[in-house]
């Protein structure tokens, strides 16, 4: 049990690895994560990479084997500081390697992530992280999507982002979460409020009806039609409202370049 002097444990800790710091001190003291960062919800320490360098020019990369151009993160440095955190490789939480390489980053893995008390993000550059990297300390490798991006820094932040969401207590009405885009495997309804009319465009009469029934059908509808017509991936099938089931699409391969980003 916490005593009065002790602070709470976050629900979800994260450490990330990077060698731009600098770069996740906006993202993190803004808006629900900094909000949740100062309740105690959330805990996140990003870690200088360079810390755990090779040489007192604190070097992290080297030409690859093989030849071809640009630099290779070295492995040293992030298996250093993984033993140096969590006193052993063994002891490290759920650990996430940002690659363009890996799985898609979809709502259903950002829920499974959610439940994980802990995780640990090894954000690389360059031309990527040696391959022993991956072999001896990533549990998952996950990926934004189809394209390259010049580092893992600006994935860690949406992975952040988007797993706190699911932390209890970071956002303040929970409804709001289990009716967002994907949580049923659907795109999200169109969405209105005041005024009820705005440039010649008026707010659909169903929702201004009362009918709570009316209006749960109409939005479902609305979900299944901007879904088949933006991500038609994630239908099972191409049922009428109201029939049928609809699931996320499976984890994909992700990223075609060498760069460690997602």
């Amino acid at each position: 049990m916490t005593s009065q002097h002790e602070p709470a444990a976050p629900a979800l800790a994260v450490d990330v690895l990077s060698i731009f710091p600098e770069y996740f001190t906006g993202p993190l003291d803004a808006s629900l994560l900094g909000k949740a960062r100062e309740r105690g919800h959330l805990r996140v320490d990003v870690h200088d990479l360079r810390d755990w360098s090779v040489d007192r020019h604190r070097t992290v990369d080297a030409e690859p084997y093989g030849g071809g151009a640009g630099m290779v993160m070295r492995p040293e440095p992030f298996v250093h500081a993984v033993e140096d955190l969590y006193g052993g490789l063994a002891h490290r939480p759920r650990t996430v390697l940002l690659s363009p390489r890996g799985r898609r980053l979809d709502q259903p893995l950002v829920a499974e992530l959610a439940r994980e008390p802990a995780l640990l993000l090894l954000c690389g550059r360059y031309e990527g992280i040696d391959e022993r990297v991956h072999r001896l300390l990533a549990h998952d490798e996950v990926s934004l999507g189809d394209y390259v991006l010049a580092g893992g820094e600006a994935a860690a932040c949406v992975l952040i982002e988007a797993v706190s969401r699911l932390v209890p207590g970071v956002v303040g009405n929970t409804a709001s979460v289990a009716e967002e885009s994907f949580a049923g495997g659907l795109l999200e309804h169109p969405q209105y409020t005041r005024p009820a009319r705005f440039r010649g465009l008026e707010v659909p009469a169903v929702l201004r009806s009362g009918d709570h029934g009316a209006v749960a059908r109409w939005r479902r509808a609305q979900s299944r039609a901007r879904t088949r017509a933006v991500r038609p991936d994630l239908l099972e099938d191409d049922a009428p409202p109201g029939g049928g089931g609809s699931s996320a699409s499976g984890p994909g391969a992700s990223g075609r370049g060498p760069d460690p980003s997602g």
